[in-house]
């Protein structure tokens, strides 16, 4: 392609803008910003750059506007004898946003999380400064369509594989697919605004002439709920599913759609106004109830270990739903232990309310394999992997075996489980642990449990640990440490949602404060676009790497671990006296219930990108890994036992 960058026409207050010698784009800044952060600093990507290999003569033209925003306009102009199409993601327009984890001061401070929806003629980047003080910088699509976007990722090369975790990536947006004749063009154009706040950025979209902002209390729904959704349209519009009109609504500028889904599965809308057309995407489920049996069923059916003569024995281990089999591999994400056991926590929860003799049969099997080769009586200590193997010190693992133990005790009323949560949690603190943002401990359940078994004594014990952990996490406020991961959701959220906890088992002040600013960083991960893949699910984007099959790098929408969010607020309108967040929990669980098919089978994650790194994504992983933690937050605190 021959492509021309053209310079930038007029002058603006509140932008500064920096170009390299062919007139790229290499740095974006407002003006007023104390912290100077640059909103388009990337890996290796250029913004602007255009992706492909197409006979197409490119001209990139920008301005600043009266109304004191940036606008770019993108025109593809077929000077050929020949009609071109271009299909998939063979067209692009790089725009990358510095959307990367390092020191968290850098991260609060100079880094974004990238919302992005391309979703048709109204498309738009949301990215909100990680420590979530203004300015924020939107994009804002005013011309052509957009049906998705890729990432370029660092490549898993020696040396650097430490840092895959940290690299979101350079975005690639896709025009739709294009058919343009001999001397024709299309363009794309947008505009770059700062905003305050999400709200903020909300009230600027609805005043976009023609731009249709989809809003829904649910887009992940259980069969027998109601589907509604609403925009506001002050001229009529047509909306389709399936190819069929379906009615609507209309009160003052304001149309409601309203359905009631006879059957589960995916529900897409088309949404068209003056030609323009947007989308959105809904998911109907199964009830929990009845999906969580089904899903157990499948586990004691296909993922159990059943071979006498293997350390194994009773292990819940991977499924490939590709090769129909058990899969097992010493290296840590794919082991007989870790996060697997999530799947015997949601066993020993679901059959203290729906009692299966077939399902306690295979969960009095797995907990013999775990007291047999992932813990140690005596001392407490929790083994990486089968058999009774710690060649890897994993701390993730203690709390969740606490957590396990409880929720045995509950089903089971053996004391036994509680000795041994206390050996295990004494062990993890006596380590100096209390200085690790752990997953999932089950602070404020496990005190309140000990003190209804009358065990007074390990409940000041148990409190004496939760303090001395929490005041750690109080006294670093927004300085975190780093963990397997520099910066990410699963270390603000435990964070958020122990200090939550700490103030309804203590009621001290200082702890209720730290969990208001918690939940205002948390919240910053959490995307609001209208499909049920992103909508209140958390930015993840390496966890298919580690866990999948396929080990594809790349946005995770939905992965298992977004539901942390949901579980940091469960505790927050206790803390805020509001419902602000308690009302985001339900979207946020049930925001990773895509994970899991009505048969039972289940994926690690989904890769949602168009492609990642030149290669084709979109995909959920074939590997039934460790999702089950997302079920099992769901069952808790949906089900409304817990």
């Amino acid at each position: 392609m021959n492509i021309v960058y053209e310079g930038i026409r007029g002058r603006s207050d509140v932008f500064h803008i920096e170009v390299n010698e062919q007139n790229q784009i290499t740095g974006i800044q407002n003006t007023g910003d104390k912290y100077a952060m640059n909103w388009a600093k990337g890996d290796d990507l250029v913004w602007g750059e255009i992706k492909g290999d197409l006979e197409l003569e490119v001209s990139v033209s920008r301005e600043f506007t009266r109304q004191g925003t940036f606008r770019e306009m993108y025109c593809f102009r077929n000077n050929t004898e020949f009609d071109i199409y271009t299909a998939g993601t063979e067209l692009g327009i790089c725009t990358p946003f510095p959307d990367y984890y390092t020191d968290a001061s850098v991260c609060l401070t100079r880094c974004c999380h990238t919302h992005l929806w391309c979703g048709g003629c109204s498309s738009y980047i949301m990215a909100l400064r990680m420590g979530g003080e203004a300015p924020h910088l939107g994009l804002i699509l005013r011309e052509g369509s957009l049906k998705g976007y890729s990432v370029e990722r660092m490549a898993v090369t020696s040396g650097i594989e430490e840092e895959l975790s940290n690299h979101r990536g350079d975005f690639i947006l896709h025009p739709e697919n294009l058919h343009i004749r001999p001397g024709e063009s299309y363009t794309i154009s947008w505009e770059l605004v700062w905003f305050e706040d999400r709200e903020d950025f909300e009230r600027i979209l609805s005043e976009m002439e023609g731009f249709l902002r989809i809003e829904s209390e649910a887009f992940v729904l259980t069969e027998g709920e109601e589907l509604v959704f609403e925009a506001a349209v002050p001229k009529d519009i047509t909306v389709r599913r399936d190819g069929k009109e379906i009615p609507y609504i209309r009160e003052g500028e304001r149309i409601q759609v309203s359905e009631r889904p006879e059957t589960t599965g995916e529900y897409c809308y088309e949404i068209s106004l003056d030609g323009r057309v947007t989308r959105a995407a809904f998911l109907v489920m199964p009830d929990i109830v009845s999906l969580t049996e089904k899903r157990l069923h499948f586990i004691a059916e296909h993922q159990q270990c059943r071979d006498e003569k293997s350390y194994l024995n009773g292990a819940y281990l991977i499924y490939d739903n590709e090769e129909k089999c058990q899969y097992y591999g010493h290296r840590n994400d794919t082991n007989g232990g870790r996060e697997r056991i999530g799947m015997g926590i949601l066993f020993a929860y679901y059959l203290q309310h729906c009692p299966d003799a077939k399902l306690r049969e295979s969960l009095d099997r797995y907990a013999e394999y775990v007291l047999r080769e992932l813990y140690d009586e005596k001392t407490g200590e929790v083994f990486n992997d089968a058999p009774r193997c710690s060649d890897y010190i994993r701390l993730y693992n203690d709390p969740w075996m606490c957590r396990f133990f409880l929720e045995m005790y509950c089903l089971t009323e053996d004391s036994a489980y509680l000795d041994r949560y206390m050996r295990c949690i004494a062990r993890f603190y006596q380590l100096g642990e209390s200085h690790f943002y752990a997953i999932a401990v089950p602070m404020y359940e496990s005190v309140k449990i000990f003190e209804k078994a009358g065990r007074t004594e390990d409940v000041k014990t148990l409190l004496k640990f939760y303090r001395e952990h929490g005041d750690y996490i109080a006294a670093c406020g927004r300085d975190y440490p780093a963990h397997e991961v520099a910066y990410e959701q699963s270390i603000v959220a435990p964070a958020a949602s122990y200090m939550g906890e700490l103030y309804r088992l203590t009621g001290e002040e200082k702890y209720r404060k730290e969990a208001l600013a918690q939940y205002e960083v948390l919240a910053l991960f959490q995307g609001n676009q209208p499909d049920y893949h992103m909508n209140e699910v958390a930015i993840r984007h390496w966890d298919g790497y580690w866990f999948g099959k396929k080990r594809c790098l790349g946005d995770t929408f939905p992965h298992y671990w977004s539901a942390l969010t949901g579980w940091a607020y469960t505790h927050s309108e206790a803390v805020t006296g509001k419902d602000s967040y308690a009302r985001k929990v339900r979207r946020s669980l049930q925001g990773v219930l895509s994970l899991f098919g009505e048969d039972g089978s289940a994926s690690c994650a989904m890769v949602y990108p168009a492609s990642v790194n030149g290669k084709a994504a979109s995909f959920y992983d074939p590997w039934a890994n460790d999702q089950d933690w997302g079920l099992y937050f769901n069952l808790k605190y949906i089900w409304g036992i817990g």
